[in-house]
C-alpha cells in the first residue's frame, strides 16, 4: 500500500501540515523540520500526490498542448520541443488533438474539466477566434504560430507570414525567374493567406507573372503531388513556391514524373527546413522558421501567464531566412 502523508508525520515528529509544506514549493518550512521529514520520506519510500498538491495549491501544473497537422513530420519536432521544454518546468503537457474539429466550445470544454493552468494553441490552421474562446472561458492561452495582428487580444508567438510570402518573391526575382506560381498550404489556413498574400502582391511589384495560384488540401506529400498537376497545366512555369516543405516534396516528384528536371526545367522552393528538405533526393532550398525559438518562447510566455494571468496580451515574432541548396537555380549577376 502506499505510504501516507500521515506515516511520514508520525515518523519524523511532526504535524501533517508540515510534511505538506515541504513538499510545496515556495511554502516556508524550517531547515530542521524539512530534514526530518526528508528523512522519515526517504525510509518509508514516500512519494507526494501530484493530485493532492493540486487540490491544495489550485494548481495542477497541466498545459494544454492544443494541436493539430500530425500528418506533417514538422510536427514531430514541434510536439517534441514543447513536450520536454514543459517538462523541464516541472509542467505537464496534455496534448489534444483536433482531428478536423475548428469548433472550440467542445475542446473548451474538455480542458476545463482537467483544470489545466494555461493553454498553448500550436497550429497557424485555426482562425485567432478559436484562441480567443480561451481567453473568454478564462484559461490563459497562447497562441503559437497565430496570425500576426497588431490588435491581437491574445498572446502570440510565431512570425511574419506575409513578410515570408514577400522573401519568397525576392528570392525569385534575384534568381532570374519570371512566370511564376504558388502552391500553399489549405487555402483556410491564415497562414497561407498571409504567405499568399505578400507573395503575389510582391511578386507583382516585381514584374513577376504570377502564372497559377494552387492549394493543397493538407499539409502532406499526396496533397502536394496532387496540387502539382493543376501546376504542370502551364507549361510556363519556370519556379513554384510552396507553403510547407512536403507540399513540396510531393509537388518535386510530381513535376519528375511529368518529365522535368530540377532545377533546370522548373525550381522549387519549399518551406520549414524540416530534416528531409536536406536529403540528397530534394535538396530543398526553402525559407527556415525558427521552431525552436519560437517555442522556447511560448513556454517561456505560458509560464510567466499562469503566474500573471492578467497580463496584457504580447505579439513576439521571430525572423525567417532562405537556406539555399539546389532546388533553385543560382542568384544571377545583377
Amino acid at each position: 500500500m502506499a505510504v501516507t502523508l500521515k506515516e511520514v508525520a508520525e515518523l519524523a515528529g511532526v504535524s501533517r501540515s508540515a510534511v505538506s509544506r515541504t513538499f510545496t514549493d515556495g511554502a516556508s518550512v524550517s531547515a530542521r523540520t524539512r530534514e526530518k521529514v526528508e528523512k522519515a520520506a526517504k525510509t518509508l519510500g514516500y512519494r507526494p500526490s501530484l493530485i493532492a498538491r493540486s487540490l491544495a495549491t489550485n494548481r495542477t501544473k497541466l498545459i494544454g498542448l492544443v494541436a493539430n497537422n500530425f500528418q506533417n513530420p514538422a510536427f514531430l519536432d514541434v510536439f517534441d520541443l514543447f513536450t520536454s521544454e514543459l517538462q523541464k518546468r516541472e509542467l505537464r503537457p496534455l496534448l489534444v488533438n483536433l482531428s478536423g474539429e475548428t469548433s472550440p466550445r467542445k475542446i473548451v470544454e474538455l480542458l476545463r474539466q482537467y483544470s489545466v493552468d494555461g493553454v498553448i494553441v500550436a497550429t497557424s490552421t485555426l482562425p485567432t477566434s478559436f484562441a480567443t474562446a480561451f481567453q473568454t472561458a478564462g484559461i490563459p492561452v497562447i497562441h503559437t504560430f497565430g496570425k500576426f495582428q497588431a490588435n491581437a487580444n491574445v498572446h502570440v508567438v510565431g512570425i511574419d507570414n506575409e513578410y515570408c510570402g514577400a522573401m519568397a518573391a525576392q528570392t525569385f526575382a534575384e534568381r532570374g525567374y519570371k512566370t511564376v506560381a504558388l502552391l500553399g498550404g489549405p487555402e483556410s489556413a491564415t497562414s497561407t493567406q498571409d504567405r499568399s498574400t505578400g507573395f503575389v502582391q510582391t511578386a507583382r511589384k516585381l514584374g513577376l507573372d504570377v502564372a497559377k495560384i494552387s492549394y493543397a488540401e493538407n499539409y502532406t506529400y499526396q496533397a502536394g503531388r496532387d496540387a502539382m498537376r493543376e501546376v504542370l497545366d502551364d507549361r510556363r512555369v519556370e519556379a513554384v513556391f510552396c507553403g510547407d516543405d512536403l507540399i513540396c516534396m510531393g509537388a518535386m516528384d510530381a513535376a519528375r514524373a511529368a518529365g522535368q528536371s530540377i532545377p533546370e526545367d522548373i525550381g522549387f522552393l519549399g518551406f520549414n527546413d524540416i530534416g528531409m528538405a536536406s536529403w540528397d533526393s530534394y535538396s530543398l532550398t526553402t525559407i527556415r522558421q525558427p521552431i525552436r525559438d519560437i517555442i522556447m518562447s511560448s513556454v517561456e510566455l505560458v509560464v510567466g501567464m499562469v503566474e500573471n494571468p492578467g497580463r496584457s496580451p504580447e505579439i513576439r515574432l521571430f525572423p525567417c531566412s532562405v537556406i539555399d541548396r539546389g532546388s533553385l537555380r543560382p542568384v544571377t549577376d545583377p
